[in-house]
């Protein structure tokens, strides 16, 4: 009979503390292309920060009609594409721009770094980066700047 009390009240233990690895470590799939080294290090910079990633390669038209069938508006194009919890990630967002954004919750399709900013998390060392800002791409296809980070 003890050894069912501990069971049940480890078990219970282990199911309340679920939810709190589950937000430290949100699954995020990114679709790139094969060629882009870009695209490689902004994945290992998120699995260096706790996310869970999956990737596919796509190329060309098929890379481009995945961002726009999902509501990146063309204006907000990187390089790769990334989706996690129902929200979209264009470009190197850096990993707490996206924890801010799943702790928020904004009506919005996601988060968009436009082109491939020089020091942005895969694009070169921080220390060097160029001025950028993190847009939040609302469901009309407008955006908000969600963060700003200046020239270091």
């Amino acid at each position: 009979m003890t050894m069912t009390r501990r069971i049940l009240l480890i078990s219970a233990a282990v199911m309340a503390l679920q939810p709190a690895f589950a937000a430290e470590s949100p699954a995020i799939h990114v679709v790139q292309d094969a060629n882009c080294e870009c695209c490689t290090q902004w994945i290992k910079v998120l699995e260096r920060d706790g996310f869970t990633v999956t990737s596919e390669n796509s190329l060309g038209m098929l890379l481009i009609r995945h961002k726009l069938d999902n509501g990146i508006p063309p204006t907000m194009i990187s390089c790769h594409t990334g989706k996690v919890d129902g929200y979209m990630i264009e470009g190197h967002v850096p990993p707490m721009d996206i924890r801010r954004l799943l702790a928020e919750r904004p009506d919005a399709i996601g988060l968009a770094v436009p082109g491939m900013p020089y020091g942005s998390p895969g694009m070169g060392p921080e220390d060097k980066r160029e001025a950028y800002e993190v847009l939040l791409i609302r469901r009309d296809g407008s955006t908000d700047v969600y963060a700003s980070y200046s020239a270091a």
